[in-house]
């Protein structure tokens, strides 16, 4: 049974995005991406630039494996669609992660910016990915302005501390006719296998393979995980329930 997930005009076998934000080296990519599967992969712009002295991080990108522009850095709505054009002329292609912070202390989105710009790349054609706190009113505006999907943070970015918008996030994927990414917070595979079993399409993860001592191996991990959690949610495992079932006959038992 095919189980690919449709994003942006694209079909992705993969439901594991890996952001590039923080590897030590871009030299690790080309094995992150094998051993986790990807197929999708977000850059920030000013790694992309050659002339901002840092390494080109499109050079280490397999073949074939999307390329998802991140706006990291922009403040409004005017410098994320900014940054967004900026990628394309780079070579980035149409798929953008908006990211519009103004929040220093907690990296909180500015949704209603995000917003904003989403309106404007959708209509010039790109896949926009709006990065979002976990507001369901504001994924709706976000799918009417033609985001190709919604990405609600589990918690604040770069926090590994697993998915504490988990109510939330729950309505928003109960409610949304486009693909939502869980995005941000995720710090172990259980977070994400826990995303994958409530039903999202796909995790976005970054802090926590780069930062790991072995980002290699939990990359591998984390595909692991998400794929289980992927199955369970496919199989529909059933809810905790507070009496016992017994798991085998209480009757019959030594001619009873």
């Amino acid at each position: 049974m095919s189980d690919n997930l449709i994003l942006g005009g694209k079909e992705f076998r993969s439901r594991f995005f890996v952001g590039t934000g923080k590897f030590s080296s871009s030299r690790l990519i080309p094995d992150v991406v094998r051993v986790s599967g990807t197929e999708l992969v977000t850059v920030a712009v000013r790694r992309v630039n050659p002339d901002a002295g840092e390494e080109n991080m499109l050079k280490f990108i397999p073949e074939g494996v999307t390329v998802m522009a991140n706006t990291s850095g922009a403040r409004t709505a005017d410098e994320a669609v900014r940054i967004a054009r900026l990628a394309r002329e780079m070579g980035c292609g149409n798929f953008v992660k908006i990211e519009v912070i103004r929040d220093m202390k907690y990296l909180f989105p500015d949704n209603e910016e995000t917003l904003a710009a989403t309106k404007t790349l959708a209509a010039e054609g790109f896949a926009v990915l709006p990065y979002i706190s976990p507001d369901p009113v504001i994924c709706r505006k976000l799918e009417d302005a033609g985001a190709a999907a919604v990405m609600p943070l589990g918690s604040p970015i770069g926090t590994n501390r697993g998915i504490r918008t988990r109510e939330l996030i729950e309505i928003i994927i109960e409610n949304s006719n486009v693909p939502v990414v869980v995005d941000a917070g995720i710090g172990l595979p259980s977070h994400a296998a826990e995303a994958m079993e409530m039903g999202a399409d796909a995790v976005l993860v970054n802090t926590a393979v780069a930062t790991a001592e072995d980002p290699v191996i939990i990359a591998e991990a984390f595909a692991l995980a998400i794929r289980a959690g992927r199955m369970a949610f496919l199989a529909n495992a059933r809810a905790p329930r507070k009496e016992a079932s017994a798991s085998s006959p209480l009757t019959g038992f030594l001619g009873e």
